[in-house]
């Protein structure tokens, strides 16, 4: 038997797995099985956290406090209760609590401030807020008025001195209030009625494109991540997760704590990743599996080499977002084989999956059937889909580019979609009407290819693809050809409009490594001899550090986009690609009048 068709029976075995896993009845919520796991193991670590272990009995009995307190304080079930915190236990006794009532819980941004923050409070659909002592800071830049009718609870943090920030609101400080709470599980009454299908938490979109959208989750998502990742690396027990990423991201925040949900095992947590001391938790915690991303896989390799880079029992990592370059090089230094790398985002109803380590691959769809995902063509230079005679959409044959759709099946299930909190945002996602009368799909707003053996690549966003002297050009593609450069830290491609040229030039924000300073003639010769001439940036801005969301760490191009070239409003160094004297030459009125580029103009 070939290796091919091996790994093509262990993937549909993995896959069947993970499908028929998940058999939890309709009434079954993360709350159910928070009560379940302090019987079944009450003894057994929840949460390793800096020295301090919390067992699944208390983990709940600290849940059971906080639900009691809300509950006298008038939480009922559907209501929500907002939470802003670091990453400590805390974090997920909140929202169990909160699930524990039969409400939903929005994971708000800890690092956000002023109007982020206020907007993503005020699209939470909440009067109630959890906050951390250690973010109470963060909360004082926001018009505290909107926020007079709220009831607001100030949990201290044990783990780090914080210095008091006093706010011009009513706060309750919640420690004193848990310490009188009873630590008996509330009635199950109190969520009677509450589905499986019902919303749990909201997780926040990344924002790359505008302000941040509330995805729900529901109960199924949830326990689901775990089920599909439990078969996919068979995860008992005995294994512990690392959650280093922040917990309002769906990384962490899902998959890290609903993989030990659906074992009985641990979660490793850590306030903030470190690339220093990633391995040395590793390590000190046992650490069997994380969830990555794939600029964290960089960082780490970035590491000094060590010794020891391989004394570590990491036997599973799963995430997305891994360029293949680093992905081979990752698993030689640091001796990890199995890697899952997928696509998918947090609120999408449909994902594939890499399950049996094709380099590169961001999943694979052997048999369509078994599947609601599919690619269909799309122009980019008018920015909308292909349509065939009636109208209808059109799939993508072997490696061609389109975008990434999954059909909505049902109200409810995994293959359903349940959107934002936003009306709007939600109707924006749907295609409808796509290859008959009457069907809806979800739009990934990803493009995406695949080979002849129905493996996908990522290839770029849709709106980060763009058109330039007839010709498509990847943002990614050029970023992974300049990224390799012992000069660069990191490389953010865009297009932008230039007055008077069809489509978008290309220009990169780009930040040097440390003591190394931009050398116009020297990233001229790199983009010539590895980029063709349309995919070669027109501008170049040089900045201090990349603008990149915080949690996912993914970069940020909308308002770089929207600042374009225009010297008179960018403090960063901006330059100009110059062939006549082969080199980036300094932007300004001078240069852009030699070169016969027309000033740049803002647009929406």
């Amino acid at each position: 038997m070939s290796k091919g068709s091996v790994s093509r029976e262990q993937t549909i075995e993995r896959l069947r797995k993970a499908a028929t896993a998940f058999s939890f009845s309709d009434d079954h919520t993360v709350a159910d099985r928070v009560e379940e796991l302090a019987e079944l193991n009450p003894n057994h670590v929840f949460v390793y956290y800096l020295d301090k272990k919390t067992t699944y009995r208390a983990h709940n009995e600290i849940a059971n406090r906080l639900a009691n307190v809300l509950y006298k304080r008038g939480v009922r079930q559907g209501d929500r209760v907002a939470l802003l915190m670091e990453n400590r236990p805390e974090y997920f006794a909140t929202w169990s609590g909160v699930a524990k009532l039969g409400a939903v819980t929005p994971l708000i941004n800890s690092n956000i401030r002023g109007a982020a923050l206020q907007h993503a409070l005020l699209i939470s659909e909440a009067h109630t807020l959890v906050v951390g002592a250690e973010c109470l800071e963060n909360l004082a830049t926001i018009d505290l008025n909107v926020l007079s009718d709220w009831d607001i609870y100030v949990w201290d943090d044990p783990y780090q001195q914080v210095a008091p920030v006093a706010l011009n609101l009513d706060c309750e400080r919640l420690d004193d209030l848990l310490q009188d709470a009873s630590k008996e599980n509330p009635p199950r009454s109190l969520r009677a009625g509450r589905k499986i299908h019902d919303e749990f938490i909201y997780i926040y979109s990344s924002g790359t494109t505008g302000l941040p959208k509330a995805c729900r989750v529901t109960h199924e998502k949830f326990l689901g991540a775990g089920e599909a990742h439990r078969a996919l690396c068979d995860y008992t027990e005995t294994d512990v997760y690392y959650a280093f990423m922040p917990l309002y991201h769906g990384a962490s925040g899902l998959v890290v704590p609903s993989c030990a949900f659906a074992t009985g095992g641990a979660v490793a947590l850590r306030r903030r990743f470190s690339a220093s001391e990633f391995w040395s938790d590793c390590r000190r915690y046992g650490v069997t599996g994380f969830q990555y991303i794939g600029e964290i896989c960089r960082f780490l390799l970035n590491q000094p080499p060590r010794d020891d880079d391989k004394n570590h029992s990491v036997r599973a990592m799963h995430g997305g977002g891994l360029r293949k370059d680093v992905w081979e090089q990752f698993s030689v230094r640091f001796g990890i084989e199995n890697v899952l790398e997928g696509y998918g985002a947090t609120e999408a109803n449909g994902a594939i999956m890499n399950v049996d380590n094709k380099i590169g691959s961001c999943g694979r769809i052997p048999y369509k059937e078994y599947s609601n995902a599919r690619l269909v063509k799309y122009d980019l230079e008018n920015d909308r889909h292909y349509t065939d005679e009636n109208g209808f959409l059109i799939e993508c044959g072997v490696d061609e580019v389109g975008e990434f759709i999954a059909e909505i099946r049902g109200e409810h299930g995994p293959q359903a979609f349940y959107g934002y909190t936003s009306v709007e945002a939600t109707e924006k996602k749907i295609l409808r009407n796509v290859f008959k009368h009457g069907d809806a799909w979800y739009r990934g707003g990803d493009l995406l290819k695949r080979d002849e053996d129905d493996y996908y690549y990522f290839v770029d966003r849709i709106g980060d693809t763009y058109r330039w002297k007839g010709e498509n050009v990847s943002t990614v593609e050029v970023a992974e050809q300049l990224i390799g450069s012992a000069d660069l830290e990191s490389v953010n491609i865009y297009g932008v409009r230039v007055p008077g040229q069809e489509g978008r030039a290309g220009m990169a924000a780009i930040v040097m490594r440390p003591h190394q300073k931009f050398n116009g003639e020297k990233f001229y010769k790199q983009v010539s001899e590895s980029l063709p001439r349309y995919a070669q940036p027109v501008f170049v801005r040089v900045m201090e550090e990349a603008d990149v969301t915080e949690a996912s760490l993914k970069l940020r191009k909308f308002f770089l986009q929207k600042e374009g070239y225009d010297y008179n409003s960018i403090a960063d160094p901006l330059y100009i690609r110059d062939e006549n004297n082969g080199t980036y030459a300094k932007l300004d009125a001078d240069s852009l009048h030699r070169l016969d580029v027309l000033p740049f103009e803002l647009h929406d």
